[in-house]
């Protein structure tokens, strides 16, 4: 069984940094891309940033030059480098990956079950 385990979630004042991290375990014979969505509430869940396998990487443009996306391919594990955080960005942060298991044939979408991020003096 897969599973999407995302950490780093919390409170933290405007102008402050997390790093959020999502663990993939299971059996995974690959991974494609990772990227990190959120969603506050009464808002779509909208994506943030993405990372391809090979370590392309897009942001939202209401994050570009403050959230950094990355990536460790040996731990299957994604990163989220948060900085010079505004109230704006507090939400739910969700993990997700394109992920081929053991005995598939092709990637499926797999979720994190999401962190609380809150930014707020």
């Amino acid at each position: 069984q897969v599973q999407l385990v995302e950490s780093g979630g919390g409170l933290v004042q405007p102008g402050g940094s997390l790093r959020l991290s999502c663990a993939a375990s299971g059996s995974i014979t690959s991974i494609g891309a990772m990227r990190w969505y959120r969603q506050a509430p009464g808002n779509e869940r909208e994506l943030v940033a993405l990372i391809t396998s090979g370590g392309r990487t897009n942001y939202a443009d209401s994050v570009k030059g403050r959230f950094t996306i990355s990536r460790d391919n040996a731990k299957n594990t994604v990163f989220l480098q948060m900085n010079s955080l505004k109230p704006e960005d507090t939400a739910v942060y969700y993990c997700n990956a394109d992920l081929i298991y053991t005995g598939a044939y092709g990637y499926t979408k797999y979720w994190g079950q999401g962190t609380q991020v809150t930014v707020s003096s």
